[in-house]
């Protein structure tokens, strides 16, 4: 950060001026999102406490996770129901967000 400060001495300035940082032991960080998850394993998350606040710098490689509000059963049985594609049952359910009852009267 600073041209020939060893990490010891951005310690003791970061101390001066009341900030401090502490690696918190974290296996896996999740942001849940209106259209799905990102999720970072094994993650490197400093606790960053500066004038009264805390602050959290999360690092590592991120994978997107999409959620679905129906599981795989919900699929078969809409096919059972309707004859339909799982393509199609899958997009009305989606479209239904998740209601069986609402998906089978869609495709019917």
């Amino acid at each position: 950060m600073f041209p020939g400060m060893n990490a010891g001495q951005m310690a003791g300035m970061m101390k001066k001026m009341g900030i401090a940082q502490i690696q918190l032991p974290v296996r896996k960080v999740i942001f849940e999102m209106d259209d799905g998850n990102l999720v970072i394993e094994e993650p490197s998350v400093l606790k960053i406490k500066m004038q009264g606040q805390e602050t959290y710098q999360v690092s590592g490689e991120a994978i997107e996770e999409s959620t679905e509000v129906f599981s795989d059963e919900d699929v078969k049985m809409v096919v059972s129901q309707t004859e339909k594609s799982e393509d199609e049952v899958r997009k009305a359910l989606e479209d239904s967000e998740g209601d069986i009852a609402e998906a089978i009267m869609e495709l019917k």
